[in-house]
């Protein structure tokens, strides 16, 4: 890092991933090299298969990688166990999945609220409160996830991820099971609370509306990360 620059909030260095499969070894991410600085919203592209997911799993520390460092919000997550990156992710980190990942059995208002208590945040319903109601839930809060529409949802799963104002937020194809009017809303909402919490986000997107929005476009070719126009 340069004098002046930032501290990134996420970055790879010479980042591989290699797995076993029937044929043999199978290269995915291959000396992959990528930053993302404080409030920048980043897209990345590509092929299904190519490695887009598991890019940002790694990103997240939710896989390990096989060679090269990963760093979160300062931290080199290969030097820490799973309770240290799960303690580094609370409250630091939110995730926007495209099937939305909400707990069934509790209801939108609980499931915005479950973060928050485990990250210790203080008044927790509060927040909970005012996050469904900046995502246009309130009327919504005791209904359970089968009682919702998919946009409805990923409006919860939304909150959820920003209630506890996370420093980078990574989102995995969070308009792919919308149609196209819910999906523009849910793209005008991501970038809205982005903004307002000064927050990056990392997003996997086939969605070029959705990519065209945001501050820089990569295209994953070949286990690599390759700048867009």
């Amino acid at each position: 890092m340069t004098v002046g620059e930032p501290e990134p909030v996420s970055r790879a260095v010479a980042l591989g991933k290699h797995v076993n499969g029937p044929a043999g070894a199978l290269t995915i991410l291959n000396d992959l090299e990528l930053r993302v600085n404080p409030g920048e919203a980043v897209a990345i592209l590509g092929a299904s298969g190519s490695g887009k997911s598991t890019l940002l799993g790694l990103l997240a520390g939710l896989d390990d990688a096989t060679s090269g460092e990963v760093w979160l919000c300062g931290e080199r997550l290969d030097q820490l166990d799973e309770d240290g990156r799960a303690a580094l992710r609370n409250g630091r980190v939110g995730f926007v999945f495209q099937n939305f990942q909400l707990l069934p059995t509790l209801n939108a208002r609980e499931n915005v609220l479950l973060p928050l208590e485990l990250s210790g945040a203080t008044e927790p319903e509060r927040r909970a409160e005012e996050a469904l109601e900046r995502v246009g839930l309130s009327a919504r809060a005791r209904h359970f996830p089968r009682q919702l529409s998919g946009g409805e949802q990923q409006r919860v799963a939304i909150a959820r991820a920003w209630a506890p104002r996370p420093e980078v937020l990574f989102a995995d194809e969070p308009t792919g099971n919308l149609d196209h009017e819910t999906g523009e809303h849910i793209i005008d909402l991501l970038l809205d609370l982005k903004r307002e919490a000064g927050a990056a986000l990392v997003l996997v997107t086939h969605d070029p509306r959705l990519a065209e929005r945001c501050d820089r476009r990569l295209a994953m070719r070949a286990g690599r990360l390759e700048a867009l126009a």
